[in-house]
């Protein structure tokens, strides 16, 4: 028991130290001040510790500081922590810098902070300014003058440029102009054939255009990967147009008809109508005649020589018309 009591007083007596040197070394990283006496940086202990009030991890500004410093950079301390409080990437910034000094490319730390900061990727920048990205476009369909389409897709080598990165449109645009440019130049030629034949007109017609201005490349070469005859839509359309004037014409011969119909029935109604009033005249007749009979202006004998006349015409009428042409020679 009494042998123990010194085993676990030491514990916790290292325990103790290694929970004070952990915390010592969290806020003084001896480690890291080492590391870049080591690699000819100077720093003092105390400007990393300030860097852990301020909330800057000091690994993220003295590791990228190491490899400027090496690369003859000539960055500060104070250059890389403004940065990295601004939510841009520090590292990223000195590999570019790094990269465009390889390269010959002149790129200063400002410029190439404001670009970091504008949400572009600076070293993927620098090495499509060195080694330039190819970007291929959808397939596009235009229709020239002989109404016959032409699906082409295109291939736009593009190179970045440094200068418009912050401000300048991206791959979107570019890809958008190439497009409009193809659609104009199919649209324009007499024929397909001509197209066909001469796919660098296309090209050519583009790259005249000056499609890179105010985007953040420089376009080097705009070549056709693949060019397909269509659909014949002069001639979808013609048949779309004759369809619609069929539809109109039989719409305008049923309204036609319809009114046809409608003057048809009317002169039907007007038929019975003159009909009716036929007959209301003829029913006056009687009352006519009876008041004549009436009044003494028709006699008796008058009247039955009427009826004698009306006999008569009815009984010829009747004649006439049992009388009709025959079918035997002799005419009976």
């Amino acid at each position: 028991m009494f042998g123990l009591e010194p085993v676990v007083s030491f514990m916790i007596i290292a325990v103790l130290i290694i929970i004070l040197l952990s915390v010592f070394l969290s806020f003084f990283p001896v480690m890291l001040w080492i590391s870049a006496l080591a690699s000819g940086v100077r720093i003092s202990i105390i400007t990393l510790v300030a860097m852990r009030l301020r909330r800057v991890v000091p690994s993220r500004i003295v590791n990228p500081l190491i490899k400027a410093t090496k690369a003859g950079l000539g960055l500060n301390i104070n250059q890389l922590e403004s940065h990295f409080l601004a939510g841009g990437n520090v590292d990223r910034v000195v590999n570019a810098l790094i990269a465009a000094q390889r390269a010959n490319i002149p790129l200063q730390f400002e410029r190439a902070a404001a670009i970091d900061l504008a949400g572009r990727d600076v070293l993927q920048a620098v090495q499509m300014s060195v080694n330039p990205r190819v970007i291929e476009t959808p397939v596009v369909a235009a229709v020239a003058k002989d109404g016959i389409e032409v699906k082409v897709k295109a291939r736009v080598t593009v190179r970045a440029n440094i200068d418009r990165l912050v401000g300048g449109a991206g791959e979107e645009t570019i890809i958008a102009r190439v497009g409009e440019g193809i659609v104009t130049t199919v649209g324009s030629s007499n024929s397909h054939k001509d197209v066909l034949e001469n796919p660098d007109l296309i090209s050519r017609t583009v790259l005249g255009k000056g499609l890179d201005a105010g985007t953040a490349f420089e376009i080097l070469s705009i070549d056709i990967a693949d060019i397909d005859v269509g659909k014949n839509i002069g001639a979808h359309l013609q048949t779309e147009q004759a369809e619609a004037d069929k539809k109109i014409a039989q719409a305008k011969a049923e309204e036609r008809r319809a009114m046809a119909v409608a003057q048809e029935q009317e002169n039907k109604a007007k038929v019975v109508e003159m009909e009716a009033r036929v007959v209301e005249s003829e029913s006056q007749v009687p009352l006519a005649m009876a008041e004549a009979l009436k009044s003494g202006k028709l006699g008796v004998m008058d009247y039955m020589n009427m009826k004698n006349i009306e006999a008569d015409t009815k009984m010829r009428s009747s004649i006439g018309e049992t009388d009709g042409p025959t079918d035997d020679k002799d005419g009976r």
